[in-house]
């Protein structure tokens, strides 16, 4: 990761690690307060309606009130890191130069723990500002391995997560992603590869490929961020540490006969629950 004490410039290492040099040097402006609060109602619709774009998301802010173009709504898309969920077919322009995969789970059978991680990145909002969350998860038990927290949308932290997750849990057979330039950056692909990790990728917008991932989110807002408006980032964090505790270990899922991800995880592992 970028060491800012190290005696190699900045510069060299963002270009060893694959990472851009304006991330590294990057300072987020300040969010005006109308953006915020359209940002806001943004990431609400979106997850009541994830194939919604630019033009009907417009439409449905100006029903509310809010004097909005399709422009300024598609670049606070940008900045958020959202776009429509919705059947296409696989034609999506990728970053240049990197690499895009297959997507390795269609038909595919999981039946037990770390055969498949998940990984995927969100927007979270604050009372000033936002923040992004980037989380790995276990496909079969829903069980959230890792996550961190990042004011940037860049690789540095999604590196931090899965190395986390392997750290504490042993690694996945595959990890599945969509393909963000965080994603197909070498620094990732390259980490999955040093650990013999295949490498799985969504279709760029495909909405089966993504609903997974997508009820995690919307558990984690609707059930922990909307209700809590976070002063500072350590509170973000603080509150989520509190949330993903209750996720694992308490949260009973219908889809896992009612039992809960760490119970489902564990037991599959036949190893004893986490304390």
């Amino acid at each position: 990761m970028i060491d800012r004490d190290h005696k190699l410039p900045i510069s060299r290492q963002a270009k060893l690690l694959d990472i851009s040099r304006g991330t590294v040097y990057y300072q987020p402006r300040p969010i005006s307060p109308r953006d915020q609060i359209l940002m806001n109602r943004i990431d609400r619709l979106h997850l009541e309606l994830p194939f919604a774009g630019a033009r009907m998301l417009r439409d449905l802010l100006r029903q509310e009130g809010h004097k909005v173009g399709r422009s300024k709504v598609g670049r606070l898309m940008r900045l958020m890191g959202i776009e429509a969920l919705y059947r296409k077919p696989k034609t999506t322009k990728r970053h240049p130069g990197h690499k895009v995969y297959p997507y390795l789970l269609r038909n595919l059978a999981v039946t037990r723990p770390n055969q498949v991680w998940a990984m995927d990145i969100t927007y979270l909002p604050m009372a000033r500002g936002f923040v992004y969350l980037a989380a790995v998860v276990d496909w079969f038990s829903r069980c959230v391995l890792s996550w961190k927290v990042s004011t940037t949308m860049d690789t540095h932290f999604c590196l931090e997560a899965v190395e986390e997750a392997m750290e504490l849990h042993g690694k996945p057979e595959i990890m599945n992603t969509d393909q963000g330039s965080q994603f197909t950056s070498m620094a990732f692909t390259g980490l999955l590869k040093d650990n013999d990790i295949q490498i799985s990728m969504d279709g760029k917008g495909a909405w089966r490929d993504n609903v997974f991932v997508e009820r995690l989110w919307r558990s984690v807002k609707y059930e922990e961020v909307y209700l809590h408006a976070y002063d500072t980032v350590s509170a973000a964090k603080a509150g989520l540490d509190r949330y993903f505790r209750f996720y694992n270990s308490r949260r009973p899922h219908s889809s896992l006969d009612r039992q809960t991800p760490d119970q489902f995880y564990f037991e599959a592992l036949s190893l004893p629950m986490a304390a």
